[in-house]
């Protein structure tokens, strides 16, 4: 099932009693040289419980006996990986943490009790050894919903109610402090309310099966007029609670503390809430309704511009992309201009998904602003982009604008968002390219693309975390109109409803949408560079660093050998780094700046055979992907920066098999090598097994690029054609435009500096006199005029394969 599933199903899972015994371990390693380990052990099984349970400490032994037992309650359908955290306690300082063992217990089976013992050093002889024993569980299922790679566990509303008791006169307020660790609100203050005028419960949605405890604390004696006996806190197991009846904990004459745990359900007929968060690869219904009428589009352009005879049926309709990548105002104006080209050559009605990536969104942005942008003539459009550009950007930092950033910020924070550097630097851009505040919102670009009369677009961004390096941790992420959300994992949410609060895949806080440059910053942010992905982008020697400032993880041998199935994992060592190489990394991965948004995978699993699913292990493609604690560690925020940071690209979203794409025009706008950007997502794509053209250009090529080249890999069908457009500047030297050379007087206009040092497209350039923008734009216009011809044999040979691969299939 985990292997081909791609739709969100229900399915009943039942649950097992997992019971750990630590037995001892033998020949521990020392933490000082001088005196043995006083050794405890930690067990963390996240899945199950955010408790953290430990054994007792053994003093001064290289070899401690524990005997002591755990038990835990495990749903068999996600992957749980039980860590077992080996510390030397210190009374003064903060104890040392010698290793860690990450176990998959699904290697132990139902009904069996395993003793193993784990080699944490066959040359030293050291040997954790641990007791398993796994047993069926008396609940009933859970029902859970899932797309095999994501499980959405069932979720129960604790309401807690705090009353003053029936004595006369009203009681001063007082206020408790409950908590429900791993619970969406973690954490709430409720004041003690008279019987008469009780107060309204707090409420807690946890994990119906997991093993969490309510924890009260109570006023403090010199402020409460309770008399009580007991200590000034209480914990209750909520797994001990019947569901839908109300259970007193504290009843006495004053006050009434009761709970009561109940099915989070909804409407009047009380069915399960339903998830939020779309878990399923396919796409979605409006993308689906998308094509089928950008398909009708697409054939009326086709028959136009091919000698096709007759029109095209829907299956023979190839579905063309373009995708651009590059920075800055060079990037938006080089954008504008290869649009206009393409609009010129009728090609613009062929494409049906535009894809970019950092600069290119500034002109993406905008365009779809205007509802039936495509089919008016850019030229009007440019006039205004020619403005801006040129505009002095000074007043974006002026005093006025600054105290205007702080208010808006100010604002977004307390409607929940959490404001960031990356948010100031999209109201810089919103002011640099825009004569008064945008209003727009992603979602209401869907306008320009409802009836399918413009390409569909897609921003691309990486999702990272802190102190750790994009080359060993990074996501993608795509943004439409429609949807925003995570290839890898299957899992989407509404466009609108991006930033808003989730939980186990449902929004518990609806938050307000954000402007477009806010998005603008995110797709655009040049500050979230560490160190480390800076010296790995200039010299690729990241390894040395990494050597001295990573921890080691390794896989480790149990005794007996278990032999494991496809999806489980292996056993494996964590060591810590040392205390200067931890200082080391956390310099070297800080990052100045990320984009915080709520994460709306929060509380959601990883299924138990999630490394096996297809969808997943396309986009598999770090270390951390297969430590499924620390993949979904239930983080609250996403941490989104630029693609920029891992390679140039905007490419991924067009690879999904789901949409289908046969042709690719890639638009490179970058600075520095023309070619290294699209080397890099040929070879990252052949890694991952990804359909795409194998890019073989010689030393000599790439010194003297063309100003287009097609890439196929005839032995996949799979793969789809690729035309490769470099910024360069060849034959628009000599001509004004396809066919005609340039007059003496004309020659200076064909002068256009888009690669050396000093050329005024660079990034940091804010802004281009109209004269540099008018050069950049007819160059990138040109460029695609120049090789309309060569675009339109490629769809002409794309059209007749579909033709001859549609009577093959009807023949046979």
């Amino acid at each position: 099932m985990g292997l081909f599933q791609s739709k969100q199903q229900t399915e009943p899972a039942p649950c097992s009693l997992l019971t750990v015994k630590i037995i001892k371990i033998k020949n521990l390693r020392k933490a000082d040289l001088l005196t043995q380990s006083d050794c405890y052990v930690s067990l963390y099984l996240p899945t199950a419980s955010v408790k953290r349970m430990k054994t007792q400490t053994i003093k001064d032994s290289k070899d401690p006996v524990w005997n002591e037992t755990f038990h835990f309650r495990i749903q068999n359908k996600v992957k749980n990986i039980l860590e077992f955290n080996v510390y030397d306690e210190d009374t003064i300082t903060e104890d040392d943490h010698l290793l860690t063992v990450m176990f998959d217990v699904s290697k132990i089976q139902l009904g069996e009790t395993v003793p193993l013992s784990f080699q944490l050093n066959p040359k030293g002889n050291e040997e954790l050894e641990v007791e398993f024993t796994m047993e069926s569980c008396p609940d009933v299922p859970e029902k859970i919903l899932t797309n095999g790679v994501l499980v959405s566990r069932e979720v129960a509303c604790l309401e807690v109610q705090v009353n003053g008791g029936r004595r006369n006169g009203i009681l001063p307020e007082r206020t408790f402090t409950l908590s429900v660790n791993g619970s969406y609100e973690e954490a709430e203050n409720l004041t003690l309310g008279y019987w008469l005028c009780p107060a309204s419960p707090a409420k807690f949605h946890y994990i119906k099966y997991n093993q969490s405890d309510l924890n009260i604390e109570f006023p403090r004696r010199q402020f409460c007029a309770i008399s009580r006996e007991s200590n000034e806190s209480t914990t209750v197991p909520l797994n001990s609670l019947p569901i839908n009846d109300k259970v007193m904990i504290t009843p006495d004459k004053i006050i009434d503390l009761s709970v009561k745990a109940k099915e989070w359900t909804q409407g009047l007929f009380r069915r399960p809430k339903a998830l939020d968060v779309r878990l399923g690869y396919g796409l979605c219904s409006d993308e689906n309704n998308f094509l089928q009428k950008r398909k009708k589009v697409v054939a009326a352009a086709l028959k136009s511009i091919l000698p096709l005879g007759q029109g095209l049926n829907d299956h023979e309709v190839p579905v063309v992309a373009m995708t651009t990548t590059g920075a800055g105002m060079r990037a938006l104006t080089a954008l504008y201009g290869t649009l206009w080209g393409l609009q010129r050559t009728k090609l613009l009605d062929c494409i049906s998904y535009i894809t970019g990536s950092s600069g290119t969104t500034w002109t993406m942005t905008k365009l779809y602003e205007d509802s039936n942008w495509s089919n008016k003539d850019l030229g009007e459009i440019i006039l205004q982009a020619r403005k801006q550009a040129a505009k002095s950007k000074r007043g974006a930092f002026s005093l006025q604008n600054l105290k205007s950033y702080h208010k808006e910020l100010a604002e977004r924070t307390i409607a929940g968002y959490k404001s960031s550097f990356i948010d100031l630097w999209g109201l810089m851009i919103e002011a640099m390219l825009n004569n008064a505040n945008n209003h727009h919102k992603l979602s209401e670009q869907r306008r320009a693309v409802n009836k399918g009369q413009n390409p569909l677009p897609i921003y691309l961004a990486l999702n990272v975390k802190d102190n750790i390096t994009t080359k060993d941790f990074r996501e993608w992420l795509e943004f439409t109109p429609y949807e925003v959300g995570f290839p890898k994992y299957g899992a989407f949410v509404p466009a609108e409803d991006f930033g808003s609060e989730f939980y186990m895949g449902r929004i518990m806080k609806k938050l307000p949408e954000s402007r477009i440059c806010f998005m603008q910053g995110l797709w655009s942010s040049v500050f979230s560079k560490n160190l480390l992905d800076a010296w790995h982008a200039a010299d690729n020697s990241e390894d040395f660093w990494n050597r001295w400032t990573q921890d080691t993880v390794t896989e480790i041998d149990e005794v007996p050998d278990i032999l494991e199935r496809p999806h489980e994992m292996p056993t494996r060592m964590f060591t810590p780094a040392g205390g200067l190489s931890s200082t080391l990394r956390g310099i070297l991965t800080d990052r100045p700046a990320v984009s915080k948004y709520n994460n709306f995978l929060k509380g959601l699993q990883m299924h138990n055979e999630y490394v096996q699913h297809q969808q997943f292990t396309k986009w598999k493609d770090t270390m951390l992907d297969e430590s499924p604690n620390q993949l979904k560690d239930s983080t609250d925020h996403l941490e989104l920066v630029d693609t920029a940071f891992f390679f140039d690209t905007s490419c991924p979203p067009l690879l999904r098999p789901e949409r289908k794409v046969d042709v690719i025009l890639h638009f490179n706008y970058t600075g520095g090598s023309q070619t290294k950007p699209l080397e890099h997502s040929s070879t990252y794509f052949s890694a991952q097994g990804i359909p795409f053209p194998k890019i073989v250009l010689s030393e000599e090529e790439k010194k003297n690029l063309k100003e287009c080249y097609v890439f196929e890999d005839t032995n996949n069908p799979e793969a789809p054609i690729l035309l490769y457009f470099p910024l360069v500047n060849d034959t628009f030297q000599r001509y004004i435009a396809p066919g005609i050379e340039r007059n003496a007087a004309q020659l200076p206009q064909g002068n256009v500096d888009v690669s050396s040092a000093f050329s005024p497209y660079s990034t940091r350039q804010v802004s281009l006199q109209e004269e540099e923008f008018n050069r950049l734009l007819n160059l990138t216009n040109y460029n695609v005029q120049n090789n309309a011809n060569t675009i339109l044999r490629v769809l002409h040979k794309v059209v007749e394969q579909k033709k001859q691969a549609q009577l093959s299939q009807s023949s046979s």
